[in-house]
């Protein structure tokens, strides 16, 4: 059998260590790095990866793309395929940042403490997603929107970007996804009023509510975190917590450790699949997802 080949490239400077070791964790026997990628240096790097092996080995070769921009990542995705030429094609899978895959996480999470608490579903809740122009926040709310609920992206400096961001989940996902402006503490606690779910995506070490801004929130049910960073996004959620009760007495609290280990789960099982796939795969925070609620069913039963 030929050796597993690991190409990950990435429009940074830098790529991450985190995603290295995980793949070559997963069981990657070569893993070689591509830094500082343009968009028009994807075609050639990934048709240099399928001729030089035989078709039947392209299972045995992956394109990782990483970065922190999530339109840039899927866009670096359709550029990868688009220059196969079959039979020759390889697996690709992006996770820039591993924000796809925190992000899958963590709305597989929300799902299972919506289940198991309060007997709901995510159909037809209102859910307001701070740290909106950040790749966890794009794929949270395309996952969202896929599974009907009605996210809200809300905008640290302003209405303005993330208007332009849900506008481009609807042309590229066809989704609904709302913005709210979020520069102010009316602003915030405004987009939580009404929230039945909320989700911190925020800077690490920004507290995006407080333990106030949470009273007003009448409706909350669950609220989840991914900023490890004291302060936390949302007060009152310790990073350990994985439905546990807000101090506001309203709703259940998701930590970062607890929808990490979910991330992990996904992350390093998505590498896993790409090495035992018969087919070339094509990866991003949809299929993330999926595996995320099969972990969290399972750690559920």
């Amino acid at each position: 059998m030929a050796r597993s080949i690991l190409h990950m490239l990435t429009p940074l400077k830098h790529m991450s260590p985190f995603d290295v070791n995980m793949a070559v964790d997963a069981g990657f026997e070569v893993v070689s790095t591509y830094t500082g990628v343009e968009p028009g240096e994807v075609v050639p790097l990934v048709q240099d990866s399928i001729f030089s092996r035989a078709p039947q080995d392209g299972t045995r070769t992956a394109i990782f793309i990483g970065g922190k921009n999530a339109e840039a990542a899927l866009d670096m995705v359709d550029a990868a395929t688009g220059a196969f030429v079959p039979p020759f094609a390889n697996h690709v899978f992006a996770d820039p940042a591993g924000s796809f895959t925190t992000g899958a996480a963590m709305v597989a999470c929300v799902r299972r403490a919506l289940r198991e608490t309060f007997g709901e579903e995510l159909k037809g809740k209102r859910i307001a997603i701070f740290g909106g122009t950040g790749v966890v926040a794009y794929c949270a709310a395309v996952i969202a929107a896929q599974e009907d609920a009605q996210p809200v992206i809300v905008g640290y400096n302003g209405r303005e970007r993330v208007a332009a961001i849900a506008e481009g989940m609807r042309t590229r996902f066809g989704v609904a996804v709302e913005a709210a402006d979020g520069a102010t503490p009316e602003g915030r606690i405004a987009a939580a009023r009404d929230a039945e779910v909320i989700l911190s995506a925020a800077a690490a070490g920004v507290q995006v509510l407080s333990a106030d801004d949470l009273t007003q929130a009448g409706r909350l049910l669950v609220a989840a975190d991914v900023n490890a960073v004291p302060p936390a996004g949302i007060a009152g959620i310790d990073v350990h917590a994985d439905a546990v009760p807000l101090p506001s007495g309203r709703g259940v609290g998701i930590g970062a450790l607890a929808i990490g280990n979910v991330k992990y789960g996904t992350q390093a099982g998505l590498f896993r699949r790409l090495l035992q796939a018969d087919r070339p795969l094509v990866l991003d925070f949809r299929e993330a997802y999926r595996l995320a609620v099969e972990i969290t069913d399972q750690a559920a039963a």
